[in-house]
């Protein structure tokens, strides 16, 4: 009689968790990341400076962008490419705008067109603009990583 208690038992414990085992997602063991590296800077940058000033004013609607600053990337970073004058500001976002560890970190066929308001582009504008020279500079995620992160202190401390 015990043993039949506990037969009982032990299968109405072991089996949910059996259960909520066979639940889960099964996880490649070797996922490949798409773009594991930078492609050469030809592919992150448009030839024709006037379709990325198209696309970045694409971003909002013309009494916004058609008044914005508008800045194109070049092979130092991005520079100014249109002067503004209702403080927005006009950009094709590459893929570098994600987080390091993105898997499209490096996919050069990114493009993002956006408009920061005048708050923006004073605060998170300059951060960005400064991962972008990083990612021209250094090419490599870890060690871009690691140079935001004295970036953030560095400024953190001067601002102090």
């Amino acid at each position: 009689m015990h043993e039949r208690i506990a037969k009982v038992l032990g299968c109405a414990i072991l089996a949910p968790v059996v259960m909520l085992g066979a639940g889960r997602p099964v996880r490649a063991q070797d996922v490949q990341a798409p773009y594991p590296r930078m492609a050469p800077l030809d592919q992150y940058l448009m030839t024709d400076r006037n379709s990325e000033i198209a696309l970045a004013r694409s971003a909002a609607p013309a009494s916004i962008s058609s008044k914005a600053e508008v800045m194109v990337l070049g092979r130092e970073g991005y520079t100014s490419a249109v002067k503004g004058t209702n403080g927005f500001l006009c950009i094709v976002e590459r893929s570098w705008g994600a987080a390091t560890h993105d898997r499209d970190f490096w996919n050069a066929k990114t493009r993002s067109p956006v408009c920061f308001n005048p708050a923006a582009a004073r605060t998170y504008v300059p951060v960005y603009l400064m991962k972008t020279k990083l990612v021209l500079a250094v090419k490599c995620p870890r060690l871009l990583y690691q140079s935001q992160c004295e970036f953030s202190v560095d400024c953190w401390f001067q601002r102090g």
